[in-house]
């Protein structure tokens, strides 16, 4: 849980790791799109490599917010030894709302690769339509906690 500290604002723990999985979230995607937005001008769709970028922007960022988070922490936990890593009911429900306000990014890049599949467009934008989904869902959602986490629920 958030609090004032006499040296200024202090963060909590679950929203430490809002914050890693918001900047690891957006280092993947500007990774992936350096790779492959270039080739867009250059290269016929059926020939851009995006399949392996994707994955690892994918398992780079998650590998990346939990090494940002685990940094973070053991660095809060040497400026104040007391801090413990747990979460109360208000975290609980800032993580459900900011969830809930993802599914609908994830919904609507679901039904957009739908659509896609049904005009038969090539893979490269339906797989980059579930992608982009994906990752509205974890960024809007991140940054619904983090405005819930500052004024309140």
């Amino acid at each position: 849980m958030s609090k004032i500290s006499d040296t200024g604002w202090v963060m909590g723990y679950a929203e430490r790791n809002v914050w890693s999985g918001l900047v690891a979230s957006a280092v993947g995607v500007a990774v992936y799109v350096a790779i492959v937005a270039p080739q867009l001008s250059t290269t016929p769709v059926d020939d851009i490599a995006w399949q392996w970028p994707l994955l690892w922007s994918l398992v780079g960022a998650i590998a990346g917010a939990i090494v940002l988070s685990v940094l973070w922490g053991i660095a809060a936990g040497m400026r104040d030894p007391h801090e413990r890593a747990q979460t109360d009911v208000r975290d609980v429900d800032i993580e459900r709302m900011g969830s809930r306000v993802g599914y609908a990014f994830t919904a609507i890049g679901g039904v957009g690769a739908l659509v896609l599949s049904m005009l038969e467009a090539h893979w490269f934008w339906i797989g980059n339509a579930l992608f982009v989904g994906f990752f509205l869902s974890a960024f809007v959602g991140g940054v619904a906690q983090l405005i819930a986490y500052r004024r309140g629920l």
